[in-house]
């Protein structure tokens, strides 16, 4: 008894001190036997007493951004819909968003049946990068027309002093990870 006891609190401490530096959702459920477990990854179907939480790194805090940036994340959410293949142009997006410190929701379509789908359904075709900024969708990358999309949602051009460059914001629990 008193060994579960120390590696649950083990696995509690090493989960919330590496928090910072990953994002990963944690499960804790019941067996059917009655026993807790935790867990990275989702537990059988016939689990008793599931919950989840998103912990780490990807998260955003968003009384840490500027007004500006709060406001238009508010008003003009950015996803950024990319796949395994997309290269050079998918990072030229990213780094964009990043250096802007745009927090952004980025879907993998070609790792998700559900995000290929979305995307298909946007654009009408299997095709990335796609940049959706509130109701505008931009598709494929050009730097020149990604910035002004972004400039009229009301995105500061630069980061803050101090302000961590952009990065995705996780997936709703139960979407499969990119």
């Amino acid at each position: 008894m008193k060994c579960t006891t120390i590696a649950r609190a083990a696995l509690a401490a090493l989960l919330l001190s590496s928090a910072a530096l990953a994002q990963t959702n944690v499960y804790r459920w019941t067996d059917k036997d009655g026993k807790v477990h935790f867990s990275d990854a989702p537990p059988a179907a016939d689990a008793k007493d599931v919950t989840q939480k998103q912990m780490g790194g990807g998260s955003v805090d968003e009384a840490q951004l500027p007004f500006a940036t709060q406001a238009a994340m508010r008003n003009n959410p950015v996803t950024l819909y990319t796949s395994n293949g997309c290269g050079d142009l998918c990072v030229q997006a990213r780094g964009l968003l990043s250096n802007r410190g745009i927090p952004f929701a980025e879907r993998n379509a070609e790792a998700n049946a559900a995000n290929a789908e979305a995307l298909k359904k946007l654009i009408g075709e299997l095709s990335v990068p796609v940049l959706v900024i509130g109701a505008n969708t931009l598709k494929g990358f050009e730097e020149s027309t990604w910035q002004s999309g972004l400039d009229t949602a009301g995105y500061p051009r630069t980061r803050a002093p101090g302000q961590p460059a952009g990065r995705p914001i996780p997936a709703p629990p139960g979407e499969a990870k990119k």
